[in-house]
């Protein structure tokens, strides 16, 4: 029978309950300000100032067809989703080969690669000599220059190796004595359990590919392979078209109201699909996240 709590652990509890209404509510609002703000008459919201708890004025979709009649918001989704899948399966291809690699016990070499790849957390050559490399690699303002720099994480690596050896041995070795080799143990034996880490990887490096802004900005100059987030950036740091952008909405020039609105707008066009694919992936993630952390 459970004794009733004393005043000490109902005061801890209705502490913990208070920071934990706190952080949510630092972590929904923002994206609930932005989604009101995207509904907004925009003529309101251009007076406004501090908190919004609701659509300003009368809620109006006219942001989102503005949003969506502009050319470059459709090529910036098309090349996102590119890098995004391309970039995650060769991530987690090479992610999870070099896992496996400097997780087997009778690997030789495993203590010097895992000391390389920690160093290289620490350490890096910068973002001329990056650049240089690009460059001479034939990379250079090509959908590669995106994807292969960013395709193996140390850190998610070093995640996945510690959650690869956490699978019992007998499994390996049975698989051996049945005939198979390396390749057939890490297909047949070790992927399948590693539907958890595998999962987090995903998400991981989907969000970072379909973030990221700063690599494209400096390793592309055809604007035809330009991902979302950087004619999201042209919008959110000019306040208006780009001199490059051929827009066919004279209002989008004229009506300077509009252009904060479409601030909101093109975030949540930019956010929204990203969102949509943690819920898939939450019971997978959590697990995966405590496996790979607490194992060393």
């Amino acid at each position: 029978m459970v004794g009733k709590k004393s005043v000490h652990e109902i005061i801890f509890d209705l502490v913990n309950y208070l920071l934990m209404i706190l952080l949510m509510f630092v972590t929904v609002y923002p994206l609930l300000y932005v989604v009101f703000a995207s509904f907004s008459d925009p003529k309101v919201l251009m007076g406004t100032e501090g908190f919004i708890w609701k659509p300003l004025g009368n809620p109006t979709t006219r942001g989102y067809k503005l949003t969506f009649q502009n050319p470059n918001i459709l090529i910036g989704y098309r090349n996102t989703i590119f890098y995004v899948v391309v970039g995650v399966v060769l991530s987690l291809f090479l992610t999870s080969i070099g896992a496996y690699l400097v997780s087997r016990r009778n690997f030789k070499l495993k203590g010097f690669l895992m000391l390389m790849i920690t160093i290289t957390l620490f350490f890096g050559g910068g973002m001329i000599p990056m650049f240089m490399v690009i460059k001479n690699l034939g990379l250079y303002n090509t959908v590669w220059a995106v994807i292969l720099p960013g395709a193996i994480s140390s850190w998610n690596l070093i995640v996945m190796r510690t959650f690869f050896q956490g699978i019992p041995v007998g499994l390996e070795e049975a698989a051996l004595i049945d005939g198979a080799n390396d390749w057939q143990i890490f297909l047949k034996v070790i992927i399948p359990l590693s539907k958890p880490v595998l999962a987090v990887m995903v998400l991981y490096y989907g969000v970072g590919i379909w973030n990221s802004w700063f690599g494209p900005m400096i390793y592309l100059r055809n604007r035809e392979l330009f991902p979302l987030q950087l004619f999201l950036r042209e919008i959110l740091m000019q306040s208006a078209p780009a001199s490059g952008q051929k827009l066919t909405l004279s209002d989008m020039q004229t009506d300077s109201y509009y252009k904060e609105l479409l601030q909101y707008t093109t975030m949540v066009v930019s956010t929204v699909p990203i969102l949509c694919v943690y819920p898939f992936l939450q019971k997978y993630f959590v697990k995966g996240v405590m496996i790979g952390s607490i194992k060393g």
